[in-house]
């Protein structure tokens, strides 16, 4: 997997300094200085493993001669008792990587095992599901990395590649024409190329959206059953449809039954439960 190193790196460093500080006091004072050992990554849950090209760049930075044996790999299916990888090498430098090893891979590792699940309720109905900006702060590029190897897709990553006219827009600009028309005076005058996206709220909404023109996405925001069914008719094809607001593990089925491009849920992101792992030593 290619890793945005201008993203990683920063963020391996600063995740360091802030665990390790001046030092671990715990190993330095209880292990000899220059110990060598090896320890294993244990499953302790049943999912999607992710985490493991991030987890190889921490134990590089940390140590650059600790030697990573990798059993299994990013988007495998993994189960309760399985060894993900051994590391070996320094003990000092194996147990300074140990927690920031494991709360990312954890937490990556539960997003894609709930993005996966989703995917597969998906499956054969042409929905797709999408993340949204609903992440943690600092973590987006792990987060959305994670929906990918569960087998999402990534929506927007930002503010900065597509405009989504939201409520607050259409409203703060008086209306739904004047936004989209704003929004495209705009790209014309700054020579900027990315998609358009509206929300609407209502099949009122979506009539005049279908008036004006001028978009590529529309999101269908809390739309009952019965009217997105009814909006998806109406849009015909000629945009790409998404539904979001109150969508479920449970009830994500009934929307792909709607029959729209994509499902968009907060739920991969700013909810998940990690996966449940653990980083033991292995005796010799």
């Amino acid at each position: 997997m290619n890793l945005d190193r201008e993203i990683l790196e920063p963020f391996i460093l600063n995740a360091i300094a802030e665990d390790i500080g001046d030092g671990d006091h715990t190993s330095l004072s209880t292990i000899p200085a220059g110990q060598l050992g090896k320890a294993k990554l244990l499953i302790k849950d049943s999912g999607i493993l992710a985490g493991i090209a991030v987890a190889l760049e921490i134990f590089k930075t940390i140590d650059s001669k600790l030697s990573v044996e990798v059993l299994i790999n990013d988007g495998q299916t993994v189960n309760y008792g399985d060894i993900a990888f051994y590391v070996s090498g320094s003990v000092h430098s194996i147990l300074k990587a140990e927690r920031l090893v494991l709360n990312t891979m954890q937490r990556m590792s539960g997003i894609a095992s709930k993005t996966n699940r989703i995917v597969k309720i998906l499956e054969g109905t042409g929905t797709q599901v999408l993340d949204t900006r609903k992440t943690t702060p600092g973590l987006r590029y792990f987060e959305k990395m994670s929906v990918k190897i569960g087998g999402g897709v990534n929506h927007r990553f930002g503010l900065y590649d597509m405009i989504l006219i939201k409520d607050n827009h259409v409203d703060y600009a008086g209306g739904i024409a004047n936004a989209i028309k704003s929004a495209q005076n705009y790209l014309t005058i700054n020579q900027i190329t990315i998609p358009v996206e509206i929300e609407v709220r209502s099949l009122l909404e979506l009539s005049q959206v279908i008036e004006i023109g001028g978009v590529d996405r529309i999101l269908l925001d809390n739309f009952d059953f019965l009217a997105l069914r009814e909006a998806v008719e109406q849009i015909n094809g000629v945009y790409i449809t998404e539904a979001s607001g109150g969508i479920t593990e449970e009830n994500v089925l009934d929307y792909a039954h709607c029959g729209v491009d994509y499902v968009s849920m907060g739920a991969l992101t700013h909810s998940v439960r990690s996966l449940d792992m653990s980083l033991k030593a292995v005796n010799p």
